[in-house]
């Protein structure tokens, strides 16, 4: 009886931190981390979320990092788990979420293992996880933290032409992949609280990727665009690398029907985003295999090294789900969206023995210039390393599984 009772008060506990994100300590001994069950029977997006969960009793362990670290695969990984709960409103998913939150953020605003002055844009995309922790709480510190982001985007250095740098050690380089790591907040940060004088300058982002970035043969988006044309890697006429890369399309696919969830309809450059989205939606549906997926090249087909990758694939069906529900591309991506889950979960989904699930052949990471130099050519993207269940496909597949109520 006693542990009846006990067992009832923790979850009581539990339902409050939920609901209200108050401060409660969330350690790796509590229940919520260490009771998971996973049933076959559940939606593919609860499997997914509470099979990370399981795998990585505090947020921060995602990726299997040893110490706290603010990044971008937690933020990601995050969101997805925060947007399930909109649907599935499990009391352990913000309890989750907000210790990953209160793992960094102190008092005064500051953010461990942040530093703004190195301006990567890769670090604000967590930053989406403060606006509902502050919007629950009220509580400063959290706005502090929302305003530390914002200062890094007013200061964060840009092209002639006015792009984000990627980061301070790429100079004039935008990257596809910045697109989703600073836009989406950019967007609801100037929405929420600058009454949306910014938008213009969010689309602006995307304006100058479409414009410099896109091939004008196959519809597509190279990886990365230098302005000054003086990396190696670098089209020497055109300033854009040499490969179209899954992941990076996914990005942009991804933040695009994300920031549209802050331009009003009649503002004046909502059309023109939705444009963009139809482009590279149509582009990206000519080269989606017959299994439903897309090959890590994207355009390459089964050259040799080349495979069908998971997490360009989940971003792919999450833009396209997406975009279809929200009215922004035709009904019949909604339909590839499918097809592409399909895919998924029936070549690439391993089922474990204690009912979590793995997503198999994830690139795990992929990048241009740096030490060793990563050259963008064909060779270098197919013999990088594929990592299962990484972050970068496991929170595009929870999304993608949300708005295919799967």
């Amino acid at each position: 009886m006693k542990n009846n009772k006990r067992q009832g008060y923790l979850a009581s506990v539990l339902l409050i931190c939920a609901m209200t994100f108050t401060s409660c300590k969330v350690t790796s001994q509590e229940p919520v981390k260490t009771d998971i069950v996973i049933s076959k029977d559940m939606k593919w997006c609860d499997r997914m979320a509470l099979t990370v969960m399981k795998r990585h009793p505090e947020a921060y362990m995602i990726d299997d990092a040893k110490t706290p670290k603010w990044d971008y695969v937690h933020g990601l990984v995050l969101h997805s788990i925060e947007e399930l709960y909109k649907q599935n409103p499990d009391p352990r998913y913000p309890v989750y979420i907000k210790g990953y939150v209160d793992s960094f953020v102190e008092n005064d605003g500051s953010i461990k293992t942040y530093d703004l002055d190195n301006y990567n844009i890769d670090m604000v995309v967590s930053g989406r996880l403060l606006f509902k922790v502050y919007e629950t709480t009220k509580e400063e510190k959290y706005l502090k933290a929302l305003q530390l982001l914002r200062k890094q985007l007013t200061e964060q250095p840009r092209t002639e032409s006015g792009g984000f740098w990627h980061k301070k050690i790429y100079p004039n380089q935008m990257w596809l992949d910045g697109l989703y790591m600073g836009e989406p907040f950019y967007a609801e940060y100037t929405t929420a609280f600058e009454n949306g004088k910014q938008l213009d300058d969010v689309a602006k982002q995307f304006e100058l990727i479409q414009k410099y970035a896109t091939d004008p043969k196959t519809g597509l988006l190279y990886h990365a665009w230098d302005e000054s044309k003086q990396m190696a890697w670098a089209n020497k006429e055109t300033g854009t690398s040499p490969n179209f890369w899954s992941r990076a399309l996914g990005w942009y696919a991804m933040a695009l029907v994300d920031v549209l969830d802050y331009f009003p309809k009649d503002h004046p450059k909502q059309k023109e985003l939705v444009g963009y989205l139809n482009n590279v939606s149509e582009a990206l549906a000519k080269y989606q295999d017959k299994s439903g997926l897309w090959y890590q090249v994207t355009d390459k087909g089964n050259k040799e090294g080349n495979y069908l990758e998971a997490s360009g694939s989940s971003m792919f069906a999450y833009a396209f789900a997406k975009g279809a529900n929200k009215g922004y591309l035709p009904s019949k991506y909604k339909k590839l969206a499918n097809k592409a889950f399909d895919g998924l979960t029936k070549q690439l989904i391993k089922v474990d023995a204690d009912g979590g699930i793995t997503l198999t052949q994830a690139c795990a990471v992929a990048g241009l210039g740096g030490k060793p130099y990563r050259d963008g050519s064909y060779e270098y993207y197919v013999k990088e390393r594929k990592k299962d269940n990484d972050p970068k496909a496991t929170g595009p597949f929870i999304l993608a599984a949300l708005e295919l109520n799967r």
